[in-house]
């Protein structure tokens, strides 16, 4: 059985209008949902970028049932781990337990504002691994000192402590992201329906956990309306974790994407309003493993839409297909 989720695009949207939206996304019956955490837009065309936590703490006073997740929050630059942690808890208490903590290596777009540079993978991977252990501790409860290569953390302790801790997820991308999220995560996310991605998660003590995937979808009744919209806001999806981590800006993305065509989107995102389209890009994500898969509409002015339609055609023709 495999779940089916909506996201919060926050690179699309408002934050006003992103709430609405997740209300509607729990209404029209998706079974979880997950957020961006950016600081830019991939594409100046998207429009906006607002502070992701925020959004969330709105959200999980909005809805009652839908599971809430960051997709994904980068521990090391922008935020200090101990900040993250406290950020976590917190809406793991708001949301009454339905919060989950993805988290990532981080993107250069996001993460140069604080003026830390941005190293190599290397050491970015090894940022990663000592915020997630100090993550780790602190949601354990008692203060926690801790003096490692890249972060300093003094007598923290956290006083608002769930339960239960939110479970944490580790984006991943090749070996080294794998070996990490099987060791350090309660599961794994990623982006592309690559089998050898879980394998890998698997070898390094992932077995049984449960794993995210995501992909874009443009719905539309206009179907050439849905190409134009992928194309403007989305072109810069299949240029791969190693070349848009590395981007600086929007208009980085701009440049990078400058040659990709409207053929080119339409051939790896499914646009129109054909469900067995939106079915077939589902299917390589369950066929390799997948447990749960977070669709984003494209277009923050088309949710609306998109959801009554979820709601009527989409989610009935994916429960046929995969349970």
């Amino acid at each position: 059985m495999v779940q089916i989720g909506y996201t919060m695009m926050t690179e699309q949207a408002g934050p006003r209008e992103l709430v609405d939206h997740v209300v509607r996304a729990e209404e029209a019956g998706f079974d979880f949902s997950v957020t961006s955490d950016h600081y830019f837009p991939w594409l100046r065309s998207q429009g906006h970028s607002p502070y992701a936590w925020a959004v969330l703490g709105a959200a999980a006073q909005a809805t009652s049932r839908i599971p809430l997740m960051t997709y994904v929050t980068c521990p090391t630059f922008r935020y200090h781990p101990a900040v993250v942690a406290q950020k976590a808890a917190t809406l793991q208490l708001l949301s009454e337990g339905r919060f989950r903590l993805g988290l990532g290596s981080g993107e250069n777009l996001n993460e140069h504002v604080v003026g830390g540079g941005w190293p190599s993978v290397d050491v970015r991977h090894e940022m990663f691994e000592e915020a997630v252990e100090i993550i780790r501790a602190l949601f354990k409860g008692g203060h926690v000192n801790h003096r490692g290569t890249h972060f300093d953390v003094e007598s923290a302790r956290l006083w608002d402590l769930p339960d239960q801790a939110p479970p944490i997820g580790i984006a991943v991308s090749g070996e080294r992201s794998c070996e990490l999220a099987g060791r350090l995560g309660d599961l794994v996310i990623a982006t592309e329906p690559k089998a050898g991605l879980l394998e890998t998660f698997d070898r390094h003590g992932g077995q049984g956990k449960p794993r995210v995937g995501q992909l874009p979808v443009c719905y539309d009744p206009d179907r050439d309306t849905a190409v134009k919209r992928a194309h403007s806001q989305f072109r810069w999806f299949g240029s791969g974790w190693k070349v848009n981590s590395e981007l600086p800006h929007p208009d980085s993305f701009e440049a990078a994407t400058q040659f990709v065509t409207q053929d080119d989107v339409a051939d790896s995102i499914p646009c129109g309003d054909d469900p067995d389209a939106f079915v077939e890009a589902v299917r390589p994500y369950a066929e390799a493993g997948f447990t749960e898969i977070a669709l984003v509409q494209i277009g923050g002015e088309s949710q609306p839409a998109y959801l009554d339609w979820s709601e009527k055609t989409l989610l009935p023709a994916l429960r046929d297909a995969f349970g």
